[in-house]
């Protein structure tokens, strides 16, 4: 006779409903792109039904956004704030300070390491480099993602989708200094140059006479975990952008997401 622990391995959920709501969520943390209802119950074995139900659940509470021109789900704002709870807690922290110490060390200037949380940058861990003014970007800060280095970097590594349902509108915009995309259409152009050299910058968008280089942390999925940062004063110095986007590979590998 089979013990009733053996016959019932492994075991049955509980809550359906909550089983089922979290492998919808896990499913689309590991897509590249937003993706159908219908595709969704179909790759999961879902109802179509009830993978509507949940999906609309979830969109009231911010963890999917609905992409009605183009009929697909993706990832919410809220999805992200998890992401970011997670980061601000012991791994991401705790990895990332040595190499932004070193970062600093070899720059001469503050190095910084961010989150998304929702439009926002959350910043995790700042080092100061010696003898250099204090700047905005303290532990626990959030800016707005749009106009940091660092949020330009993780924005850019995000499906084009998402970043639609982040910042539909003009409204969707804050700003600081009067300088920075104030637009979806001029986001877009500033995140296809993020694309094409590896690395984003800004230039007294977030402070007048301060400028950042940022370069993103992927996840194994290839989605934005973090972003390193280096910010200084005065005129602008290329050679950071090199050593910024190594020592964002360098905490990538030690998160153990390798290179992508």
């Amino acid at each position: 006779m089979i013990p009733d622990e053996v016959a019932d391995y492994p075991p049955r959920p509980q809550v359906p409903a909550a089983d089922q709501t979290l492998r919808i969520l896990r499913h689309l943390a590991g897509r590249a792109t937003p993706i159908a209802a219908t595709a969704l119950a179909r790759e999961l074995g879902i109802p179509r039904s009830t993978v509507y139900h949940l999906l609309a659940t979830l969109e009231q509470h911010g963890f999917v956004v609905h992409l009605a021109q183009e009929r697909r789900w993706g990832l919410g704002t809220s999805a992200f704030e998890l992401a970011g709870g997670y980061a601000r807690q012991e791994p991401l922290a705790r990895l990332g300070r040595p190499v932004l110490a070193a970062l600093a060390d070899r720059v001469g200037e503050s190095a910084h390491l961010a989150v998304m949380s929702g439009r926002d940058v959350l910043y995790i861990v700042e080092e100061r480099a010696a003898r250099r003014p204090a700047l905005v970007t303290d532990v626990g800060v959030r800016l707005p993602a749009h106009l940091t280095a660092t949020g330009r970097a993780m924005l850019a590594a995000l499906p084009a989708a998402q970043v639609r349902a982040l910042y539909p509108d003009a409204s969707s915009f804050t700003d600081r200094t009067g300088r920075g995309p104030a637009r979806p259409a001029e986001l877009r152009e500033v995140l296809r140059q993020v694309r094409r050299t590896g690395v984003a910058t800004e230039d007294g968008e977030v402070t007048s006479g301060f400028r950042s280089v940022a370069a993103v942390v992927r996840d194994h999925a290839g989605w934005p975990a973090a972003a390193v940062a280096v910010t200084w004063e005065g005129e602008s110095t290329g050679e950071h952008g090199s050593r910024v986007l190594e020592a964002a590979r360098t905490l990538q590998s030690r998160l153990g997401f390798g290179e992508r």
